[in-house]
C-alpha cells in the first residue's frame, strides 16, 4: 500500500498564519503566529516534503499584500510548496510561480471563467496546475466558499479531468478545520469517477483520521492536507520535535 504524504497547510491572512473556519473568514479566524515564512520553517524542520500555503487576503479581495510572504516562504525552504487563493488569470498564475511556487491550486477560476483557466493549464501544464473542489453537502461551491453551484462534485470534477486536469484537491468545507474527520468517502468517489491522484483536506483530528486515509490510498487518495491539529499539538510526536527544534528559530 502507498503511503500518504502529509502536507501542513500555511493559511494567511494580513501577513499572519492563521485558521479560518471553514475557510470562511467571516465564520472566524484564530491566529497561529506572526511569521509565516517561519511557520514554514518549522514544518520543513519537522520533516514535511511539501508544505501548503493559502493566501485569503488574494481570494476574497484579490489583494497581493502577502505575495512577497510566499516568495519569502519559497526560498526559505528546499521542499515544493503549493499557493492556493485568488488566481483570477493568467497573470497571477505567472506571478505566483515565478515567486517559486512548485503547483497552483485553483479553484473558482476554473468554473467561472473556464476559458481562462483552460489559458492557464495549457500554458504551464498538470504539473503546476491542480484545480480545487470545495464541497458542502456534496455540491460545489465557488467565490470563497460562499455561492453554491447546484453541481454534484464527482460531476464537477468529471468535467475537470476531462480538460486533462490530473490533480484535486477535495475539500469538505463543514469540515475544514473542525477537528470531525475527514470525507472519505466522498474523496473516494471522485478519486473512482475521474483516475484523477486526490488530495483530501478538511476534518483531520489527529493519527487515527490519518491512519483511516492510508487505509483509502489504495481508491486514488495519495496524499492529506493537515492544519488546525498540527497547530494544536494533536499528534503526540510533535512534543519530540518541539523538544528537538527548541532554540532553532530564535
Amino acid at each position: 500500500m502507498q503511503k500518504i504524504l502529509v502536507i501542513p497547510s500555511i493559511d494567511i491572512k494580513d501577513r499572519k498564519t492563521v485558521r479560518v473556519v471553514q475557510g470562511i473568514p467571516e465564520l472566524g479566524c484564530q491566529e497561529y503566529g506572526d511569521d509565516p515564512v517561519e511557520m514554514a520553517m518549522i514544518w520543513r524542520s519537522e520533516n514535511a516534503k511539501v508544505i501548503h500555503v493559502v493566501d485569503f487576503d488574494s481570494s476574497h479581495e484579490h489583494s497581493h499584500k502577502n505575495f512577497d510572504i510566499l516568495g519569502e516562504i519559497c526560498e526559505s525552504v528546499i521542499i515544493p510548496v503549493e499557493f492556493g487563493g485568488g488566481i483570477s488569470d493568467i497573470n497571477d498564475a505567472e506571478e505566483a510561480l515565478n515567486l517559486g511556487a512548485f503547483r497552483l491550486v485553483i479553484g473558482s477560476l476554473a468554473y467561472t471563467n473556464q476559458d481562462e483557466f483552460i489559458k492557464i493549464f495549457e500554458k504551464f501544464g498538470p504539473q503546476k496546475i491542480s484545480a480545487a473542489i470545495d464541497v458542502i453537502d456534496n455540491e460545489l461551491v465557488v467565490k470563497g466558499r460562499k455561492e453554491k453551484t447546484g453541481i454534484l462534485a464527482v460531476d464537477y470534477a468529471k468535467r475537470l479531468s476531462e480538460i486533462g486536469v490530473n490533480r484535486l484537491i477535495v475539500t469538505d468545507v463543514k469540515r475544514n478545520g473542525m477537528l470531525e474527520g475527514p470525507n472519505i468517502n466522498l474523496c473516494k468517489d471522485v478519486a473512482e469517477i475521474t483516475n484523477c491522484r486526490v488530495t483530501l483536506s478538511g476534518g483531520i483530528s489527529g493519527y487515527q483520521d490519518l491512519i483511516a486515509v492510508q487505509n483509502a490510498s489504495q481508491f486514488g487518495i495519495d496524499s492529506v492536507i493537515v492544519g488546525r491539529s498540527l497547530y494544536e499539538n494533536k499528534f503526540s510526536c510533535q512534543k519530540i520535535w518541539r523538544v528537538a527544534e527548541s532554540g532553532i528559530f530564535d
